[in-house]
């Protein structure tokens, strides 16, 4: 069943978030000092091309500088993510078949606010 959403996902949201947070990685890592934030772009866009079967959990390690990079992130790439998850979210709503991955959108944008002390994870 999560192969069949996944493949819904996909066609329907999945390939579009996944370039923007694509996008965003690009953008931070050609920036050079903004690396991590790229790599986090990065993890959570791979997340989002395929997020049904995972979960974000906090990281117990994660403490004030993931606090200070999460006001970064929001400055410079956030912002807009956590936007294209929510008009994705919208327009998938529209339908009765969409509302699940509306939904699924609308969970996702506390992760594209705040991606740093979060891990991506299998759920069993």
């Amino acid at each position: 069943m999560r192969t069949l959403l996944n493949i819904i996902w996909l066609v329907l949201s999945g390939f579009w978030l996944f370039l923007g947070y694509m996008l965003a990685a690009l953008i931070m890592c050609i920036l050079i000092v903004t690396i991590p934030w790229g790599i986090a772009a990065a993890r959570i866009g791979i997340y989002a091309l395929w997020p049904f079967g995972k979960t974000v959990v906090d990281k117990p390690t994660a403490g004030v500088g993931s606090a200070l990079g999460n006001v970064v992130w929001v400055i410079l790439a956030g912002w807009w993510i956590a936007l294209e998850h929510i008009i994705s979210g919208i327009a998938l709503c529209v339908t009765i078949i969409g509302i699940p991955f509306g939904i699924a959108n609308f969970k996702m944008v506390p992760v594209a606010l705040l991606p740093l002390g979060k891990e991506i994870v299998d759920i069993p």
